[in-house]
């Protein structure tokens, strides 16, 4: 293979053709028209395609480069590059090309442009040296990628949107696999539960929370949500964490459906804490006598009518009370409602007041 103009591009096509008994090969004269298909085939090729002199005029190119200009390839060649882009296009593409025939080897890059509208266009491709008849030049083949590079700006962009919601809005985010396993986590998250941020990364979410009613209430709404049975939830947890105190908090669960790969289902999910309450060791092991009786406490009643409502004597409320001061740490009757609330005894936000656990502790969205 002895041509070393752009036509020699095709060679390889025009040699087959030939081998199998058809047409005659590439044309050995510059800028003339082919003789064979392959002419057809670099015209229509959806890639766009040029070959400029030295002095930056157009020798040749096919219908893809000129629709980038918005106009037809007779139309462009034989004009120089500066009447048909932009100034700003002129000067920087002459650079390119006085840079590839400096080096003399083909160079890989991708460029910024303007549609002939004056939307701004990308394209990947390369820019090589090439024999024009006896001439000089240089060719370039392109693809238009702005439609990708504009998706990829705009996933970038999420991306980077998302990490700052989950590092500095001060809410607790954590991307969980559909197995239950920690994959993305905000520092809030970290700093709540003590655990240096690298040792949360694939930790089972599972043993950051407490054993009460509504872990079990959160595994029901969890099946449901990595199923595709839903695809939102609301759902109470009690968060344990590295010295074992707790903390109780709203989870808001949202799945994420398929993948970069495009695999369909469920890819996991974020869950948002919000509601966070205060740190507390955990909650003593009460009675649902005693739970009844912080409720009525709460709600302003008086020691006889609590007894009369509960149908206890007076030395049986007067002993129940005097655990609930030991158990709960409480000298007065203020003082046991508080605790009772800041342990989470008592469901924060309803009237009349009543114990956490009977409140419904998920929800959908």
């Amino acid at each position: 293979m002895e041509e070393a103009d752009f036509k020699a591009l095709l060679a390889p096509l025009a040699m087959s053709w030939r081998e199998s008994g058809g047409g005659p090969g590439v044309a050995d004269s510059g800028g003339a028209a082919f003789d064979d298909p392959y002419a057809t085939f670099a015209d229509l090729a959806p890639a766009a395609a040029f070959v400029r002199d030295v002095a930056g005029r157009y020798l040749w190119v096919n219908h893809a480069y000129a629709r980038l200009y918005g106009t037809t390839r007779e139309a462009v060649i034989g004009r120089h590059l500066a009447d048909v882009g932009g100034a700003g296009d002129t000067t920087r593409f002459l650079a390119l090309d006085q840079e590839v025939l400096a080096r003399g080897r083909p160079v890989r890059h991708t460029l910024a442009y303007r549609w002939a509208d004056g939307r701004p266009g990308r394209a990947a491709g390369y820019r090589f040296p090439v024999r024009w008849g006896a001439a000089r030049c240089v060719a370039g083949i392109y693809v238009d990628v702005t439609d990708h590079a504009q998706a990829a700006d705009r996933r970038r962009q999420a991306e980077a949107d998302l990490q700052a919601l989950r590092d500095h809005s001060g809410l607790l985010c954590v991307r969980l696999t559909p197995d239950g396993r920690i994959s993305e986590a905000g520092t809030a998250v970290a700093d709540v539960l003590r655990i240096r941020l690298s040792d949360l990364a694939g930790m089972p979410a599972d043993t950051l929370l407490a054993g009460t009613p509504e872990r079990s209430a959160l595994h029901r709404v969890w099946d449901d949500l990595v199923s595709g049975r839903r695809r939102s939830a609301r759902a109470w947890a009690v968060l344990v964490d590295r010295d074992g105190w707790r903390r109780r908090a709203r989870i808001h669960l949202s799945t994420v459906c398929g993948t970069a790969s495009g695999v369909s289902g469920v890819s996991g999910v974020w869950a948002v804490g919000t509601r966070l309450g205060p740190r507390h060791r955990a909650q003593p092991d009460l009675t649902a006598a005693q739970v009844r009786i912080l409720a009525l406490l709460a709600a302003g009643h008086s020691n006889a009518d609590i007894a009369g409502k509960l149908c206890l004597s007076r030395q049986t409320l007067d002993y129940h009370l005097s655990r609930l001061r030991v158990l709960l740490d409480a000298a007065t009757r203020p003082a046991l409602v508080a605790r009772a609330y800041v342990l989470g005894i008592l469901a924060a936000g309803t009237w009349p007041p009543r114990s956490s656990t009977a409140v419904n502790p998920a929800s959908p969205v």
